[in-house]
């Protein structure tokens, strides 16, 4: 069983900058494909970032290419998700997830078997 806590969310003015961070415990964090997605009140939950097992390919959401740098520290267990240029539309509660094993579809929700609690993000115009 894998634990994701999430952490950096918060307030910041459009143009601005927030680092998230999500630890992980009680797994093997190599082993496990890595993903950020965010929710806005009544939407679906939308594909940020996501990074392959320990030197896999990232991939982001065609809102936050160019924008959002998603990384990984696998000696500490972390993954962060640096947000530049922040938007309004930016603005969501941001969870962290995991995926055991072969992922072929990283961008789906439905691929990832644990997940964070989440952080909220709010950008102001």
């Amino acid at each position: 069983q894998v634990q994701l806590v999430e952490t950096g969310g918060g307030l910041v003015q459009a143009g601005g900058s927030l680092r998230l961070s999500c630890a992980a415990s009680g797994g093997t964090f190599r082993g496990y494909a890595m993903g950020w997605f965010r929710q806005a009140p009544g939407k679906e939950r939308e594909f940020v970032a996501a990074m392959r097992r320990s030197g896999g390919s990232t991939y982001y959401g065609d809102s936050v290419k160019g924008r959002f740098t998603f990384s990984r520290d696998n000696a500490q267990n972390t993954v962060f998700l640096q947000m530049n240029s922040l938007k309004p539309e930016d603005t969501a509660v941001y969870y962290c997830a995991a995926a055991n094993g072969v992922v072929p579809f990283i961008a789906a929700v439905r691929s990832y078997d644990y997940w964070g609690q989440g952080t909220q993000v709010t950008v102001s115009s």
